[in-house]
């Protein structure tokens, strides 16, 4: 059985999950990278139910929307650490990624975007013209 010790340890963990902490920030926590010619976002949202994620893009602009349950008010916690409520994340694309084309999945907690780079940002051979008859292509 946990017990409670600190009478201000309440009033701290208050406090850590409205303005979170270095170690438990008040936002969904987020991992990226770059792979190959593809943007990759993982979202830790444990303990959210799938049907409550909302994936929303607007123009160069994805919103992930997530909600962890309140707990029952008929049971008596004796320790009620983790966040609980709704969760909102913004990500600004650049011009380089391809806001159309983006994939989502959801498993164990983890929540991944996968957005590839426009086909524009991608490098590309440019024909240049002489005034000979042959052409070459130069890699941009």
């Amino acid at each position: 059985m946990l017990m409670r010790t600190d009478p201000f340890r309440d009033l701290d963990r208050l406090t850590q999950q409205i303005l979170g902490t270095a170690a438990r920030p008040a936002v969904m926590p987020m991992d990226a990278w770059r792979e190959d010619n593809r943007f990759v976002v993982e979202f830790d949202l444990p303990g959210v139910d799938a049907d409550s994620l909302d994936l929303d893009v607007e123009r160069d602009t994805v919103t992930v929307r997530a909600e962890r349950p309140a707990l029952d008010e008929t049971q008596e916690m004796v320790a009620a650490e983790r966040p609980r409520g709704l969760f909102s994340r913004q990500l600004f694309l650049g011009e380089n990624l391809d806001a159309d084309k983006i994939e989502a999945h959801y498993d164990a907690g983890v929540l991944r975007l996968t957005i590839p780079f426009a086909e524009k940002a991608k490098p590309r051979k440019i024909e240049i013209s002489s005034g000979h008859s042959e052409r070459k292509a130069v890699s941009a």
